[in-house]
């Protein structure tokens, strides 16, 4: 109990001290794009504003685990449309060969933003890993449900069932571990979202996340 007690501290004064060096780099590379006008230049300062930005990723989840490990209330109002609209922009920079389009109703809600954030890039991330020939993924709120439709190998009715099972992946060559849906399914169990797929052979799946 002592070790972990001392290691939870030692996560929280890291994260304590990471929070200087990011809001440095993101201040300066802002101040930088105003004073600069060659283009070369400013891809460069581009690739540091999204490595900072990945940076701030992983510093959310460090501070998302620390509290859901010291059973803090990590539930807050958010719009659900923003938040697609940022988590979107966030990875069309990581995939710039996908083409995302978006339908987004505004939404809002009382429930755990940093959870639901890595259940949607879970979702997309899945839907790029599986449209090898299809280069489009289609996002849209509407009725309190998120749909994420991709167009790419798709599922017949024993991959949906098993899709669930900790290490199961619909093709053995793609990389990872296939764990990343139990653990969506278990984040929407915990937060009383509905989840569900629509998947056919060739055709592609849209994911359903229905918030009651």
């Amino acid at each position: 109990m002592e070790y972990v007690k001392n290691l939870q501290n030692l996560s929280k004064e890291t994260l304590h001290e990471l929070n200087l060096p990011i809001s440095t780099i993101t201040t300066n590379t802002q101040m930088l794009k105003r004073t600069i006008a060659d283009e070369k230049l400013l891809k460069r300062i581009g690739r540091i504003e999204s490595a900072c930005e990945m940076l701030q990723q992983r510093y959310d989840e460090l501070d998302y685990l620390i509290k859901m490990q010291s059973k803090q209330e990590v539930k807050e109002r958010f719009a659900v449309d923003k938040l697609l609209s940022d988590r979107i922009e966030f990875l069309q920079k990581i995939y710039p060969h996908m083409e995302f389009t978006k339908e987004l109703e505004s939404f809002e809600i009382v429930s755990d933003k940093t959870g639901l954030s890595k259940v949607i890039d879970n979702i997309i991330d899945n839907a790029v890993k599986y449209s090898a020939e299809s280069k489009k993924i289609d996002i849209k709120l509407d009725k309190r449900t998120i749909y994420i439709c991709d167009y790419g190998i798709g599922m017949d009715e024993v991959e949906v069932i098993r899709i669930f099972d900790t290490y199961y992946q619909a093709n053995e060559n793609m990389q990872g571990f296939g764990i990343g849906l139990s653990m969506v399914k278990r984040f929407c169990d915990t937060n009383e979202i509905e989840l569900s797929f629509d998947s056919k052979p060739g055709f592609g799946t849209t994911v359903k996340l229905k918030f009651k």
